[in-house]
């Protein structure tokens, strides 16, 4: 199964990187997989640190943020076990560390293992909303290889269920999401601004 969440990887400076992730897990949380793309920051982190903290959170405005590089100074606590940082407003936070990588494939496999885990309060829950969030932010951060068209049209029918379902929250986070992806769309058609 895959369970869409935030990973919070250390730069070389000592700070924080958030970055949504859908790592491949199992319902015992004890090990799972990332599977980042080798170009990423969180690929990078993770190769050089070998540790991270990945998170389970309903906050769709976090992970809107976190698909298009916006998250900016994220409230947060230093880990216990690894050198990183737990998110506040995550609802579990699962401290890891790299154990085997294979870098053979188009995505690099890290295989994680789970050191800490913290329970921070109680998982609210998704709506129809929360979940078109997180499928828009999916589709933003992949503005680089998907079809235009497609992704437009998969915005049109995400920003329906949004406006049926959705509180402000969940509004301005896929605003947030639909004007990152507007102006990416006119870079790649060579629109301009």
């Amino acid at each position: 199964m895959i369970l869409e969440g935030l990973v919070t990887t250390t730069d070389e400076e000592g700070k924080v990187h958030v970055a949504p992730m859908g790592p491949r897990v199992d319902s015992d949380m004890q090990s799972f997989l990332l599977r980042p793309y080798p170009s990423s920051n969180t690929c990078k982190h993770l190769m050089n640190r070998l540790e991270g903290v990945l998170h389970v959170t309903d906050d769709v405005t976090l992970i809107a943020q976190g698909a298009i590089g916006k998250v900016v100074a994220p409230e947060c606590f230093s880990a216990k076990v690894v050198e990183g940082f737990v998110l506040k407003e995550a609802c579990r936070a699962y401290e890891f560390q790299v154990s085997r990588i294979d870098t053979s494939e188009e995505r690099v496999r890290l295989e994680c293992n789970v050191l800490e885990v913290h329970h921070l309060r109680d998982f609210f829950g998704f709506n129809r909303a929360k979940h078109a969030v997180i499928e828009a932010a999916i589709l933003a951060s992949r503005t680089a290889f998907l079809n235009p068209e497609d992704i437009i049209s998969e915005f049109r029918k995400l920003s329906v269920i949004i406006q049926k379902t959705g509180a402000e929250r969940e509004i301005s986070a896929f605003s947030l999401l639909e004007n990152h992806v507007t102006c990416k769309l006119q870079e790649k058609l060579g629109l301009g601004g």
